[in-house]
């Protein structure tokens, strides 16, 4: 693919969001919109109030569970690797390992291949499809952790950690994707702790279990559980998370791949849904790309790494 066929304006920001002006669709838009190609039901990617909305089953499930009505108009259920067409573009849907039914977009226009990777992971995740491969001319790839002094740990060895702390534990965690891979991890390498979920986290859970994805042992937090010291482990969102800063009688933890969220200095939990730097690189030998488009992060890294042997271009 010679870079002459490539638009270099295939898409961009607006102030709706990111647009692709050829086909007349957002991706992952940031306001509501006519059309709307949704990666994953994160509330960053998946907002509500949209005429028509292309997401995989599992998305539509979880945007439906937060915003009922309002999810969309019309909603189109699209399987992954069944292509479909907007408005001239022929788009896919590639499962991107990120959480269950995550999606990247492949856009082919005019006898080019266009990657939108939307939030994507490499690590084996038994809660949702692994990430898939397909060749690409341009990939347009999240740089949140595009840093080559970031490298995430493996997330087995962190969860084990836990096995050393005897005193009850909160757990943050966001509600849809991490709260259910932390409880699969739990379940698999500390078995000996008894897992509570807080109830938003419990209603997520069962959009899983009804998918066919069984999490592990775990039940609907208790107060009266939480008195005793068994080693519990209470998972809960950010906002319940933060108004427990004074809890007493356990430690608390909160799960993420950044530094600033780690709440002990003694006791950390790296886990992170994203690619890391060794992610981004091998990525970009699986894909094969003539041309990397960085977003939602930091692409001067790439751009730098690369130099003259792939055009990096930075969208934000």
């Amino acid at each position: 693919m010679t870079n002459d066929l490539i638009i270099d304006d295939f898409i961009g920001f607006n102030t709706n969001g990111l647009y692709c002006k050829y086909g007349d669709f957002y991706l992952d838009p940031q306001l509501p919109v006519k059309s709307a190609v949704i990666t994953h039901a994160h509330a960053d990617h998946a907002v509500s109030g949209n005429t028509n909305v292309y997401a995989t089953p599992a998305t539509i499930a979880f945007m439906q569970l937060r915003y009922a009505k309002t999810t969309g108009k019309v909603i189109n259920k699209i399987n992954y690797n069944e292509p479909f067409n907007l408005g001239g573009v022929q788009i896919t849907f590639i499962s991107a390992g990120h959480i269950l039914g995550s999606a990247q977009v492949l856009m082919e226009y005019k006898g080019v291949r266009y990657l939108y990777t939307g939030d994507y992971k490499l690590q084996p995740d038994a809660t949702c499809e692994p990430i898939e491969w397909v060749n690409a001319d341009v990939l347009i790839t999240e740089s949140t952790f595009a840093d080559s002094a970031i490298t995430h740990p493996d997330p087995v060895e962190e969860i084990r950690k836990l096995n050393n702390i005897k005193s009850n534990i909160l757990l943050g965690a966001y509600s849809l994707g991490k709260s259910q891979r932390l409880i699969q991890l739990i379940s698999q390498h500390a078995p000996q702790k008894k897992i509570l979920a807080h109830h938003k986290v419990m209603a997520i859970n069962a959009v899983y279990e009804r998918m066919g994805f069984k999490l592990g042992p775990h039940q609907i937090y208790g107060r009266k559980l939480m008195k005793l010291q068994d080693e519990f482990v209470y998972i809960v969102p950010p906002f319940t998370f933060d108004s427990y800063i004074k809890a007493t009688g356990v430690k608390r933890l909160f799960a993420s791949g950044w530094k600033n969220l780690q709440v002990n200095n003694e006791d950390t939990l790296f886990i992170s849904d994203h690619v890391d730097w060794n992610d981004i690189l091998f990525t970009i030998e699986k894909v094969k790309p003539t041309q990397i488009w960085t977003l939602h992060g930091n692409g001067s890294h790439l751009k730098n790494y690369f130099k003259d042997n792939i055009v990096v271009k930075m969208l934000n």
